[in-house]
């Protein structure tokens, strides 16, 4: 057995729209942007990651940058799996023939069959000889500490790149859950679109993800308000660079819909909650995870709207990829882990 270890590597993996984050030994050792840089000419990988997120938008003609993964699933089976191959040679583990490697990926809770079989398929063109899957919003629930096993209903709200998941769990299961496709990458759209009918000015995706870190926010009355921000793009009128500065509470106003798209996805959770699970949730309140949750004032907008408490999960992150971690050394415990033969 202890041959068979030696010669055995586990990861569990955040396959996400944004980022890409795999755990090893209870260490997160890749956290890099979900996106390749390919040779148009020849197909091969040039760069990937954050390698590949520098030149993006960058390119000349004969390179492509892709984001393998849209709205949580895979998008591009091909550059995925090239992804996902190079992020494991990232690690810098030599595989020799005969390691077993085992994987446990995160996949949206609202997935269909086919988009199942598609993250199957990518483990398995990169040699993992046990895979399993687990649902994001589960996988969030572990990583923030949440004993998923007993008879208590938690509701966790998972705000990722491109899919923002709801989910009340209790007994190591999903009792109802709503999966939206409105989230990170939909905020980002929200401000390019902004800044160009507001202000004349085209910029591009990771301008509007730049402003989003330094200036984003959910609502105008912050109490720590953040540092107005310099934007530069092209000016749509004369087609010349120029540089504009904004404030938080315009950016509170571009991503007000995306947020009250959120906020319905909610209510429609707590709407459809068993009456016990929901006597519960009023009690523990209501988890926020994921990249979304950083949004300054999206846990104070949340919890106007529900009149309930919302706690922002500690390293919010990385909670999803915690928590498959915690799932992969327990996957003959966990029953709601999907294996092959699921």
């Amino acid at each position: 057995m202890k041959l068979f270890n030696l010669f055995m590597q586990e990861l569990a993996v955040d396959l996400g729209t944004a980022n890409t984050l795999i755990m090893q030994d209870g260490r997160v050792v890749v956290d890099e942007p979900s996106i390749v840089a390919i040779d148009k000419k020849t197909g091969e990988t040039i760069a990937v990651g954050w390698k590949a997120m520098q030149m993006h938008e960058k390119t000349h003609r004969n390179i492509e940058t892709l984001r393998p993964l849209k709205d949580g699933v895979i998008a591009d089976f091909n550059a995925a799996e090239s992804m996902i191959q190079g992020m494991i040679n990232m690690i810098g583990t030599k595989r020799r023939f005969f390691t077993h490697l085992k994987m446990v990926i995160c996949i949206p809770s609202g997935i269909t069959e086919v988009e199942k079989r598609a993250v199957f398929d990518s483990a398995d063109h990169v040699d993992s000889k046990e895979t399993y899957l687990i649902h994001e919003p589960m996988a969030a629930a572990l990583g923030i500490g949440l004993d998923v096993e007993e008879p208590v209903g938690n509701m966790v709200i998972d705000i990722g790149g491109g899919t923002t998941e709801i989910a009340v769990i209790a007994l190591s299961g999903i009792v109802c859950d709503q999966s939206i496709r409105v989230a990170g990458d939909e905020f980002t759209e929200d401000i390019i679109d902004f800044m160009r009918r507001e202000h004349n000015l085209l910029i591009g995706e990771r301008t509007a993800e730049n402003i989003k870190i330094h200036t984003g926010a959910a609502i105008k009355d912050l109490e720590i308000r953040p540092d107005p921000y310099a934007v530069n793009g092209r000016d749509l009128m004369s087609g010349i660079p120029r540089q504009i500065v904004i404030g938080h509470e315009e950016i509170a106003e571009a991503l007000n819909k995306s947020i009250m798209k959120i906020e319905e996805a909610i209510l429609k959770a707590l709407e459809i909650t068993p009456p016990e699970l929901s006597s519960d949730i009023y009690k523990t309140g209501l988890y926020l995870t994921g990249g979304g949750a950083l949004l300054r004032g999206l846990d104070k907008r949340l919890s106007i709207k529900t009149k309930l408490p919302v706690i922002v999960a500690e390293d919010p992150l990385r909670a999803v990829v915690r928590g498959t971690g915690i799932a992969l050394k327990n996957t003959d415990r966990f029953s709601f882990l999907i294996g092959r033969g699921s």
